[in-house]
């Protein structure tokens, strides 16, 4: 074989003469042979003449002689107690023939790209072949591309016949592909494994793991809320707060190179030093140390102790002391908000608060917001201020109020929106609500309920009080949708119908045929003659037609049956308009109205009392049939 390298002096080709040489490091020798030719190590390519293995054991920092090991002892020596003693050593010696390639590359690697990698620790290599590389099949291929692994093994340093019983089966499996196909290409890339060590169990070093510490992960899209800086870490029960992960040695390992691999010490430097009291529990097992909440509220560090507490009092909320806080709506957490400073806000602009129970002795700022169970605020709250709590109980209102329960001391023109709303004195506004109690209305306040509007004294004009059992929004969608349930079966309906009408004609004019010809069927059926083919074929496109009538007869019944339900639906939205009542215990005032919305149909009542009119109690009555009106209520109808 003979590949020829080029003189960069003379520009002459210099042929590298076959050497023969026994060494632990072909790759070297390679490179030195190379370099005394001047020219690259990849020019170059070797025969293994013979692979010799040694093997000994090092005592007491002595070594001893190297001992070969006869191929079939090599099975022998497989195994992992051997190979897992730290003072047993092996080496392989191998003797080739180092040679040029030949300009002309062999059939085999023509085409065909291969090459040899492994893992990190060495203690798995694989065989790589790249997508696009084709071979062709000749005889001895399988010796000749067992060859070529072992050699590119040997580049690599990596040991020959050790930890790859596996290899002799890819080799018959590449092998067989490439017989049956002759000429075979491989169309992506592939991995085989052909060696196999022994993978050492990492070390594992201790840590601490503060899972209360809640890092949340930002979206891609999403902006940083330095705001929000957790000032606290409010968990739940039988939540993981804090993991101590125990420090554990790894296990040996021996890899493709025959070199032990000795695991690292484990570092210990995060052994708990604080203790915890009765609200977190300890769980022990031989890997960790769990340290789980015995409660909901938020944890606190205090004396070398963490400890879950459920109250919590600052002087104010801001963006310079404490930040947003948000421990959730069920954690448990109770907060008192102290500042009381008229000049001062108690919860800062644009800090949010989300705690089980608050109360806020003072005011509630610009764009802030406060979320609760229950809440309570002694001061006012600004017009951009939004508030919602189940139970929730402010002094001025100026801001945005959502919950079930509501009372407002005054309403300065502020929004409401709950169940049951109680307001001592509105000065202007917006009140939505099932059932709506005002003591003192003065002017410029729209009351707009689904049940009851009650007012005790009426002190001013523009107001508006309205009955709409559209209130809710979950209402509006409700009715939304089933409207276009309805709109969509009208549609499916008519259809339905016309084409059960043109089957119905069709059948009627069919219909004297076909009795003509059940009385041919029925007189050749008696007569024992053969029936004819077409009558029958009539006789059943008859039949099939009667059942096309049956099936779009019942089609046209179920619409119709779940048109009806939704119209029923449909009316059931006001069905206790009638019960509803808009009641003034004062005198009426100046200009107001006082309205009620229908669903179906869709229509608006208004009525304006008049100015010195007694009349307390207002409803929706039918005056006659679709025609409706609100009037005065006698005080016993009132449910």
């Amino acid at each position: 074989m003979a590949l020829f390298g080029s003189d960069k002096k003379t520009k002459t080709v210099r042929k590298v003469r076959p050497t023969v040489v026994r060494t632990q490091n072909v790759a070297k020798e390679i490179f030195n042979i190379a370099k005394s030719y001047d020219i690259k190590p990849e020019l170059l390519d070797f025969n293994i003449l013979d692979i010799q293995t040694y093997t000994r054991i090092k005592k007491d920092k002595e070594e001893s002689e190297w001992e070969e090991v006869t191929p079939e002892a090599l099975r022998e020596l497989n195994n992992e107690e051997s190979f897992l003693n730290p003072d047993f050593q092996i080496k392989q010696t191998y003797e080739v023939e180092i040679f040029s390639k030949r300009l002309d590359e062999d059939e085999l690697c023509k085409n065909f790209k291969t090459a040899v990698g492994a893992n990190a620790t060495k203690c798995k290599v694989y065989l790589s072949i790249a997508a696009g590389s084709s071979v062709d099949y000749f005889p001895r291929f399988e010796d000749s591309f067992l060859d070529l692994i072992n050699k590119k093994k040997i580049r690599a340093g990596i040991l020959v016949h050790i930890f790859d019983e596996m290899l002799p089966d890819v080799v018959s499996k590449i092998s067989a592909r490439v017989r049956v196909a002759q000429h075979l290409e491989f169309l992506q890339n592939e991995t085989h494994l052909i060696a196999e060590g022994i993978e050492p169990t990492p070390t594992t070093n201790d840590a601490l793991i503060l899972y209360f510490e809640k890092n949340k992960e930002l979206d891609e899209n999403e902006r940083i809320d330095y705001a929000s800086r957790g000032f606290i870490q409010s968990v739940k029960k039988d939540e993981l707060l804090i993991e101590y992960i125990k420090p554990k040695p790894g296990k040996p390992g021996r890899n493709c190179r025959g070199e032990y691999i000795k695991p690292a010490e484990p570092v210990v430097k995060h052994e708990p030093t604080f203790k915890v009291d009765s609200t977190i529990r300890v769980v022990e097992d031989a890997k960790s140390i769990k340290y789980i909440a015995n409660e909901n509220g938020y944890i606190a560090f205090e004396n070398d102790t963490y400890v879950i507490k459920n109250e919590v009092d600052v002087g104010e909320v801001s963006f310079k002391t404490t930040g947003s806080i948000k421990s959730g709506v069920d954690s448990d957490v109770e907060m008192s908000v102290k500042e009381t400073d008229a000049i001062k806000d108690a919860v800062g602009t644009g800090m949010t608060v989300e705690v089980s129970k608050i109360k806020i002795e003072g005011n509630v700022g610009s764009n802030a917001k406060v979320i609760a169970k229950e809440a309570t605020v002694n001061g006012q709250t600004h017009k951009t201020a939004v508030i919602k709590a189940d139970n929730l109980e402010i002094n001025v209102h100026k801001g945005k109020a959502y919950g079930k329960n509501i009372r407002v001391t005054r309403l300065e023109h502020g929004e409401i929106d709950g169940e049951q709303v109680k307001v001592a004195q509105a000065l202007g506004g917006i009140i939505r609500g099932r059932e709506i109690d005002i003591e003192i209305c003065t002017s410029h306040v729209k009351a707009i309920a689904t049940k009851r509007i009650e007012i005790q004294k009426l002190q001013g004009s523009e107001n508006i009080f309205t009955i709409d059992p559209l209130l809710q929004k979950e209402a509006k969608e409700s009715l939304d949708e089933n409207q276009q349930k309805i709109e969509k079966l009208e549609l499916q309906l008519k259809e339905l119908r016309e084409e059960l009408k043109k089957q119905m004609h069709s059948l009627k004019e069919a219909t004297p045929a076909f009795i003509e010809i059940k009385k041919r069927l029925l007189h050749y059926k008696k007569n024992g003659v053969k029936m004819p083919a077409s009558f029958v074929k009539k006789y059943k496109q008859f039949q099939v037609m009667q059942e096309n009538v049956k099936n779009l007869k019942s089609e046209v019944s179920m619409a119709q049956d779940a048109l009806n339900l939704l119209t029923t639906k449909t009316s059931s939205f006001q069905e206790n308009i009638f019960d509803a009542r808009v009641i003034n215990r004062d005198r009426w005032i100046g200009y107001n109205e006082i309205r009620f919305k229908l669903v179906d149909p869709p229509m608006e009542l208004v009525y304006k009392p008049m100015e010195g009119s007694s009349e307390q109690v207002f409803g929706l009555v039918e005056v006659d049939e679709g025609e409706y009106a609100i009037r005065p209520i006698n005080e016993e109808e009132i449910e």
